[in-house]
């Protein structure tokens, strides 16, 4: 009897939506450790949080899985996660054929999704807090929007130091 309970539980949480999975995952992180890090590697569906793991995988190139993980994810359109990480939308369109992002784009995921987990982080899981703050001029970023900002590497350093400087309670 104990056993059909514990497997009647296991299916209905293989049932849950990846995405709400992957978030409330990574919320878990948040709350009692990550498993290093890039935990914020789960916003993409994947398994591989230290350095090493993740450099092999950007250099064989993102299984194409991990944008439409990452849309789902965030709840973001995916118009703009695609102008965030610099995928025009032919080559995206090629891209899913091909099944692979190249190396190059594949950090750009990582770098959004990185972005991403650090707003979740503040605004502790919520998802749809952190995604409007991201799409939201902030007058901190001088009216900017954070994700159009992020678009460079500068721009993405300026976002996730006013993250950090709000995570500390130093408001602009």
């Amino acid at each position: 009897m104990a056993r059909s309970a514990a497997v009647a539980v296991s299916s209905s949480r293989d049932q849950v939506d990846p995405a709400a999975r992957d978030v409330a995952r990574f919320h878990d992180f948040l709350q009692h450790g990550s498993p290093g890090p890039h935990g914020y590697a789960v916003l993409l569906g994947l398994e591989a949080f230290d350095a090493r793991e993740l450099l092999r995988s950007i250099t064989r190139g993102f299984p194409y899985r991990t944008l439409e993980r990452f849309q789902r994810n965030t709840s973001l359109p995916l118009d703009r996660i695609t102008d965030l990480v610099d995928i025009p939308r032919r080559t995206l369109t090629r891209r899913k054929g091909e099944g692979r992002f190249l190396p190059e784009e594949s950090d750009r995921l990582l770098s959004a999704s990185r972005l991403f987990g650090l707003a979740l982080a503040l605004f502790e899981g919520d998802r749809g807090a952190a995604a409007d703050w991201l799409t939201r001029s902030q007058p901190a970023l001088g009216g900017a929007v954070p994700l159009e900002l992020a678009k460079t590497g500068l721009g993405t350093r300026e976002v996730e130091a006013l993250i950090g400087r709000l995570e500390h309670g130093v408001f602009p």
